[in-house]
């Protein structure tokens, strides 16, 4: 979509939202916002509530920033509302929103592209409550949620399932992902456009990349590029590219790996999601890989204005 190089543009910035990641949002929007409006443009924050529709259709911007995460956010169902008012906007469409937020109907899709993807299925929460739904050490997690929300690992040895399936539904939904436990290191790559940026290693003292690991100052440590052989650097930025064109994403997305280099070496690769609206907060990913490539945070804010469209 052409752009005014005057850069006069409006856009409006949402953020916020109702999920379980409202406040990673509000971050994401209030940095995002703040770059926007250092590169020229007009720039309208909004908090999103469930009267957006109304909001943006008085508000009449040029572009939508997304800068939603989690469920209504990135899951289609905001992508829904631009494209019937007919506002270009940032990052995926409909289809590979939805479909990247379903964690198993993604990974089918990468099987059928023969992209590696580890055994899992998905059972009634209540089930994975009562009693080990596959023998243990494996992952249970959410369907439709991101920012490790109500992630669980299940050691070996791990007697019962976490308590915590049987006490709340909150962060789970009605049915949840059982998926085996990869061991090894834990890897990602964003994808902006079709170009695959960079592999980051992700570590933590907490042992896993939860929340808390992924926005509290200090959880995390990303060492950037990954220390790996060249031909697992090679096929990480490779399969990024594939799972985001498999999953018709658009403008950036960012895949996440465990690499198992346990037992051998070069060791083995194992897509776990790919996320199409990653956090634009100050420790997040993206925007150190846009770093490590010679982009400046602007510069990248203001690319996906330009890369806004409708029909994505």
């Amino acid at each position: 979509m052409a752009r005014d190089s005057s850069k006069s543009l409006h856009v409006a910035v949402l953020k916020g939202g109702w999920s379980a990641e409202r406040e990673v949002s509000l971050v994401s929007g209030l940095e995002c916002g703040k770059a926007l409006r250092e590169e020229g443009y007009r720039v309208t924050e909004i908090d999103v509530d469930r009267s957006v529709a109304t909001q943006l259709a008085a508000l009449k911007p040029d572009v939508a920033f997304n800068a939603l995460h989690g469920q209504w956010g990135e899951d289609g169902c905001v992508q829904g509302i631009l494209e019937t008012l007919e506002i270009p906007y940032t990052h995926s469409g409909v289809l590979a929103s939805a479909l990247a937020m379903d964690k198993e109907r993604a990974k089918d899709i990468f099987r059928c592209t023969g992209l590696p993807v580890e055994i899992s299925m998905v059972v009634p929460r209540t089930d994975a409550a009562a009693r080990h739904p596959m023998d243990p050490p494996y992952v249970i997690k959410p369907i439709d949620q991101g920012s490790s929300v109500g992630v669980h690992i299940v050691r070996e040895g791990a007697e019962a399932p976490p308590p915590e399936l049987a006490d709340s539904n909150d962060d789970y939904g009605e049915q949840v992902m059982v998926e085996k436990f990869v061991p090894g290191r834990e890897l990602t790559v964003a994808v902006m456009g079709d170009r695959p940026l960079a592999v980051t290693e992700i570590t933590s003292a907490r042992g896993f990349y939860d929340y808390e690991a992924k926005y509290a100052p200090g959880g995390s440590q990303h060492i950037i590029p990954a220390d790996l052989p060249q031909s697992v650097t090679d096929d990480c930025l490779d399969m990024a590219l594939a799972a985001h064109r498999a999953l018709g994403c658009r403008g950036i997305s960012r895949t996440d790996y465990r690499y198992d280099d346990t037992e051998s070496s070069p060791g083995r690769l194992v897509i776990l999601e790919l996320n199409t609206q990653p956090g634009m907060t100050p420790t997040s990913l993206v925007p150190e890989q846009a770093a490590h490539v010679g982009m400046t945070f602007g510069a990248m804010v203001r690319w996906m204005v330009e890369d806004a469209s409708c029909s994505r």
